[in-house]
């Protein structure tokens, strides 16, 4: 059994440690705990590694977050996965900081990487990890907000989010996701 991984994010150092990229960095802390090594590959970083059986694609799209959906639609044609073994992790404003839920559909909410996702697939049935990245930004400077860097004060409540959605991963994979949102999404 395979599955798509996809953390969102953006490319670049100038997008590193920022509120946007937290999918890629569930990912990067995946592969370091896995002790893994993405390769540069068509439209993406990728790696892969078995658990409990199951192969894990992780994927890192290249092509900026507002064109998401074109990595994901290539490599889930490549790897020949099911629609619903595609879990992605992204970040969520509406959630206070370092709060998890899973989803297995549910709207864009105004993000460009889910939002490209669903224009790409013609629905929005597809799992997904929302990750809290919080709203404390003043009006007008929401942009601002996700692309800025993460202060020391929410930095140190990352680590302890991060393993959490790496827990989610793993029990999408092995429990699935209904069991996987009963045991998380209340915490």
């Amino acid at each position: 059994m395979k599955y798509l991984i996809v953390g969102l994010g953006n490319i670049g150092s100038e997008y590193r440690n920022t509120r946007h990229n937290i999918g890629f960095d569930v990912l990067d802390e995946l592969a370091k705990q896995e002790k893994l090594e993405f390769d540069n590959l068509r439209y993406g970083a990728v790696t892969q590694y078995k658990f409990k059986g199951r192969t894990l694609i992780l994927l890192k799209p290249s092509t900026y977050m507002n064109l998401s959906g074109k990595a994901i639609r290539y490599w889930m044609q490549q790897e020949k996965i099911n629609p619903e073994n595609l879990l992605v992790v992204v970040d969520d404003l509406a959630l206070p900081l370092a709060s998890l839920r899973m989803r297995q559909k549910g709207s864009d909410a105004g993000h460009n990487g889910l939002k490209n996702i669903q224009e790409v697939f013609g629905h929005n049935n597809y799992s997904r990890i929302r990750f809290g990245i919080g709203n404390n930004f003043s009006r007008g400077k929401q942009i601002d907000y996700v692309l800025g860097k993460w202060d020391e004060s929410e930095l140190a409540a990352l680590p302890q989010a991060i393993d959490s959605a790496i827990a989610m991963i793993k029990g999408f994979v092995t429990i699935g996701p209904a069991a996987t949102m009963s045991q998380y999404n209340k915490k």
